[in-house]
C-alpha cells in the first residue's frame, strides 16, 4: 500500500514537471533591417493556447506593392509551398513543428526587396462540440541596405578604449618620472652622506687607545 502511494505521488510529480516545462510562446516582432546579399528572416509568430493545439493551419505570405496590391509569395497549407512569381526560389520555410512560428526567410535579400510584407494566419480549431476559427495578420516593413549601419554602441566603446589607453599611458609616464626622481633623490642623499663622512679628519675617525705603562 505504501509503495503504491509513493508510485502515484511520483507519477503525479512527473506529470506536473512535464506540464510546467512546456515551451512558452512569445509573439516577438520581426527584424525590419537587412543587409544586401545576406539571409533575412521575416518573423511571424501566432501563439495558441494549450487547449487549442489541435488545429488546421493555413499561412499566406504577401508582398504589398506601391499600389497596395497583395502579391502572393509563399503558402503553407499542410506543407510549405512556393508560389510562382518574382520570389520563387528565393524563399524558404522557417516555421516550427507546432505552427506557432510561421516565419519564412530570404536566402539572400536585394535592394529591390525593400517594402511591405504581410503574414496572414488562418486556424480552424477542432473541438468536440464546435469548430471555431481564428484569423490574424502581421505587417513587416523591411528596409534593405547596401552595408550594415554603424553601431553607435561599438563606436562609443572604441572611443572609450582609446581614452582609457591614453589615460593609462599618461599615468604610467607620471609614475616613471616620480620613481626616477625618488631614486635620484635617494642617490643624492647617499652621496652627501658619503662626502660628509670623508670630510671628517682622520684623527677623529680613529681614537688611539691609551698607552700601556708598566
Amino acid at each position: 500500500m505504501i509503495h503504491t502511494r509513493i508510485l502515484w505521488h511520483s507519477l503525479s510529480f512527473l506529470i506536473l514537471v512535464v506540464q510546467v516545462s512546456r515551451p512558452v510562446c512569445v509573439e516577438v516582432e520581426s527584424d525590419t533591417e537587412a543587409v544586401q546579399g545576406n539571409p533575412m528572416k521575416l518573423t511571424c509568430i501566432s501563439c495558441m493556447k494549450r487547449e487549442e493545439v489541435n488545429a488546421e493551419t493555413r499561412v499566406d505570405w504577401y508582398y504589398i506593392d506601391l499600389n497596395n496590391d497583395e502579391i502572393p509569395m509563399f503558402l503553407y497549407d499542410g506543407q510549405p509551398q512556393e508560389v510562382d512569381g518574382p520570389f520563387k526560389g528565393r524563399l524558404q520555410w522557417n516555421g516550427s513543428k507546432d505552427l506557432q512560428d510561421v516565419s519564412i526567410s530570404f536566402i539572400n535579400v536585394t535592394l529591390n526587396d525593400t517594402g511591405t510584407y504581410k503574414c496572414e494566419v488562418f486556424r480552424q480549431f477542432q473541438f468536440d462540440s464546435y469548430t471555431p476559427s481564428f484569423r490574424g495578420e502581421k505587417i513587416i516593413n523591411l528596409v534593405v541596405r547596401k552595408e550594415a549601419p554603424t553601431d553607435p554602441t561599438a563606436l562609443y566603446s572604441e572611443i572609450m578604449m582609446y581614452v582609457l589607453l591614453v589615460f593609462l599611458t599618461f599615468w604610467l609616464v607620471v609614475e616613471m618620472i616620480y620613481c626616477y626622481r625618488k631614486i635620484s633623490k635617494s642617490d643624492e642623499q647617499t652621496q652627501d652622506s658619503a662626502t660628509d663622512y670623508l670630510a671628517i679628519p682622520s684623527e677623529n675617525k680613529e681614537t688611539p687607545g691609551a698607552p700601556v705603562t708598566d
